[in-house]
């Protein structure tokens, strides 16, 4: 029987009480799951094995000295260690900052300088060394503890490899130091996609208020299973996939690597997903190009699945009458839903998409299939979640509607405003702020909200392109409709102060020799992605992906790449988003060009 178990903030009081309190109600309850590299194979403990883990890396913290209000780093993949670090943290009134682990070396040392964190957690040696080349002695960094061995001859003094670093024995209980509720309790860096990363300060209260608020719009179970693959030093997955399980009792998986997601999918069989768009357009993607190769049948009967699925959504959501297709919409379930049921595990009932935009495209193919996607919206600002739709009033075109307790308006220039116990108590060592003498958080992001109360989010307020007729277009939009074509990986929509849109895209390398050969051209000859053909043939796919939209959005001129954006070049997040000016100023010719002569 499923059994809902929820710890409310008030019986919490902190992160740590939080923990604390799960373990005193469900000991024996299944709390992680974990893949051991050395036997090869899936592990588990419960929350009394885990507050005994937890228990042994408070004592190492301990012994090196640490005192409440100190900073702590972590810099892993998602694992069993980084959440014992972080509990343990929490008990002992520590500042857990996380670090992204593909992020540059420059804002590794930008963030340990700024926070003096004396404890850094690693998975190996050549981690600290990729920051040491760029940084300065860091002094500030008493200890670097490794998963793995730590190194062969001299090495830093700091370095202890984590199996000699934690104590052999247990001989104190999980230690939950005295700490107020308004605390800080971590220093989250925004990605910085336009400028420097900030360090955005959560409170206990902050992430503790969001998680129960949450959990009034989206119910989790003590028998649910999640899988943890976006990463914990996103504070989406960190409030949605961390500390709302141990606020319901539910169990997490942590995913051997993102490259093994589908098989660990059919090994976990998660009921509850937290992800991004991505892992959906990537699905999508997949589909697109094994569909194009099917028969012209199999190709309908899917379309005519998607088709059906979407209409009984929205008839069950009294948006549309009884049509004839709604008979047929079980069979073509059965026919094509349950293979992509199949794909992800066969139990999940609910997925919860964040962190970008959900392409209406994708999100219609995904629901019409017969998948649960509930999309939200949030800001680490916010810690982070601001809105959420549910599983009895959702509208996937929109946000959601606030959570409890949260309250938004539409200010100046379409910006939503935010007010609510989630929001920030403020950015680590600035004196500026998004917050207004007010309390009015300012997203940045233009939205409008409908007569029924949900958001809709329409762009960022500085990425919003304004054409030299006044025109002002969201280019993100149009970036997603794009991107549902498989031969584009990446997209940029360009055209502020110009006559008319362009785009800069990044193609898909298997996708491009495909479409070289069918022209009879050499893929290995990069110039010839922008040779007449090519050119036509792209901008053909873009206006097919764009034939939706209003006629100031077709896009006239494309320029081609298959070098993709990486972290390393600045040109994209460690979060993946796209940073707009980098690339407008890495391809200013190839831009100016596509303008040429108008």
């Amino acid at each position: 029987m499923n059994q809902v178990d929820l710890i409310s903030p008030q019986q919490a009081k902190t992160l740590a009480g939080l923990f604390a309190e799960r373990v005193a109600r469900t000991p024996e309850q299944l709390a992680y799951r974990y893949y051991r590299e050395a036997t090869k194979n899936w592990e588990s403990c419960n929350w009394a094995e885990g507050s005994e883990r937890a228990s042994l890396w408070q004592q190492a913290m301990q012994a090196d000295g640490l005192q409440p209000g100190d900073r702590v780093a972590v810099m892993l993949k998602n694992c069993l260690e980084w959440v014992l670090f972080d509990l343990a943290a929490a008990g002992l009134g520590l500042v857990t900052v996380p670090l992204y682990v593909n992020d540059r070396p420059e804002n590794f040392t930008y963030i340990l300088q700024s926070t003096q964190a004396k404890l850094l957690l690693t998975d190996g040696v050549e981690q600290w060394q990729r920051i040491e080349k760029v940084g300065d002695k860091l002094d500030g960094v008493k200890r670097i503890v490794t998963l793995q061995t730590v190194c062969v001859g001299e090495c830093d003094p700091r370095l202890r490899q984590l199996d000699d670093w934690l104590p052999k024995k247990d001989n104190q209980q999980y230690q939950l130091l005295a700490s107020e509720a308004d605390s800080l309790a971590t220093i989250v860096f925004t990605s910085g996609t336009t400028g420097p990363p900030k360090g955005v300060m959560l409170s206990h209260s902050n992430i503790l208020s969001n998680a129960a608020a949450g959990l009034k719009r989206v119910v989790v179970e003590r028998e649910d299973q999640f899988l943890s693959f976006l990463p914990l030093s996103h504070m989406f997955e960190r409030t949605a996939g961390y500390y709302i399980p141990i606020m319901a009792g539910a169990c997490v998986a942590f995913v051997r690597s993102i490259d093994l997601l589908a098989e660990d999918l059919l090994e976990i069989r998660p009921t509850i997903l937290i992800t991004v768009p991505r892992i959906f357009e990537r699905i999508y993607n997949k589909m697109t190009l094994k569909l194009a190769d099917e028969s012209w049948l199999a190709r309908k009967i899917f379309q005519l699945a998607v088709f059906s699925g979407w209409y009984h959504f929205q008839y069950h959501r009294r948006q549309k009458p009884w049509a004839i297709q709604l008979l047929i919409w079980p069979l073509l379930k059965r026919l094509v839903g349950k293979k992509l049921e199949k794909r992800l595990g066969g139990r999940l009932r609910l997925a919860v998409s964040g962190g970008a935009p959900l392409s209406p495209p994708i999100a219609q193919t995904f629901i019409g299939l017969g998948l649960t996607i509930l999309q939200g919206y949030g800001l680490t600002e916010t810690s982070p979640v601001i809105a959420v739709n549910t599983i009895e009033d959702n509208h996937p075109l929109s946000v959601g509607k606030p959570l409890p307790g949260v309250v938004v308006k539409i200010g100046e220039e379409q910006e939503l405003l935010v007010r609510g116990p989630n929001v920030m108590l403020g950015y680590w060592q600035r004196e500026d702020s998004i917050v207004d003498a007010n309390g009015w958080l300012h997203t940045g992001d233009q939205a409008h909200i409908d007569k029924q109360g949900h958001i809709h989010i329409i762009g960022r307020i500085k990425e919003i392109i304004v054409l030299s007729s006044g025109e002002k277009v969201p280019p993100e939009d149009l970036q997603l409709a794009i991107a549902t074509d498989p031969l584009f990986e990446q997209v940029l929509v360009v055209g502020e102060n110009r006559p008319y849109l362009t785009a800069v895209v990044v193609l898909n390398p298997s996708q491009w020799r495909l479409l070289a050969r069918g022209l009879a051209f050499d893929p290995t000859v990069k110039m010839l992605m922008n040779s007449p053909q090519v050119t036509k043939i792209l901008l053909e796919k873009i206006a097919y992906r764009l034939k939706e939209f209003p006629g100031y959005a077709r896009i006239h001129q494309v320029y081609a790449t298959d070098k993709a954006w990486d972290i390393d070049s600045g040109l994209i997040t460690a979060t993946l988003k796209v940073r707009r000016q980098p690339i407008l100023d890495q391809y200013a010719d190839q831009i100016e060009e596509m303008y040429r002569g108008h």
